[in-house]
């Protein structure tokens, strides 16, 4: 089976809890709305922040909004090893056992003990499509993507669910493997395993 949807390269990015936030933006900070992406109420912040390990510091990381219940770091590998750091794939919210990192604002610093990780390549599916396509919640697949690097990626999670719009995320490092950019449609290949 196939499906066209949106391509999301991800870039280096930062999740915030609210009082990680405060405390490096100051008291009852709210975050800037730049631009909106494809995961409706997600968007692009105004907000950078530097992120430091005793290794190395990589500055102006972005923060994307909305605010989350655990601050969160979102690398690829090639980010993660100017800092010295050795992330597991997670997928978003599964921090336990992840490298920490120091976070770097205009109003302070913040260090986690945790929290840095390479985003698991996903697919998000709102429940209408997933169900079209017979998929669920949390099924692993993969993905092909035609092109002159034409890539098959393998343990690809589906995040499905009703405010989900159809997007298939991916990180830098492989976004470059086969030379794809943000926002061009692709034509995938789903194999459910």
């Amino acid at each position: 089976m196939s499906l066209k949807v949106k391509l999301g390269v991800s870039a280096r990015h930062i999740h915030l809890s609210q009082h990680d936030m405060e405390s490096l933006f100051g008291a009852g900070y709210e975050l800037s709305k730049v631009k909106e992406l494809g995961q409706p109420g997600e968007f692009s912040s105004g907000e950078k922040l530097d992120v430091a390990t005793e290794k190395g510091i990589i500055k102006g990381v972005r923060v994307i909004g909305p605010i989350r219940k655990n601050t969160q770091v979102e690398f690829a590998l090639t980010d993660a090893r100017i800092l010295g750091l050795n992330p597991p794939v997670r997928e978003s919210g599964d921090l336990a056992g992840s490298p920490g990192a120091k976070l770097i604002g205009p109003n302070g610093e913040v260090t986690i003990a945790e929290g840095v990780i390479i985003a698991a390549r996903h697919l998000h599916l709102d429940l209408r499509t997933a169900a079209m396509i017979g998929l669920k919640d949390k099924d692993n697949v993969k993905v092909s993507i035609p092109g002159d690097r034409a890539i098959t990626f393998d343990h690809v999670l589906v995040r499905a669910k009703e405010t989900y719009a159809p997007e298939f995320h991916i990180d830098t490092d492989e976004g470059n493997a086969c030379m794809a950019v943000t926002g061009q449609e692709v034509e995938i290949a789903i194999i459910k395993k």
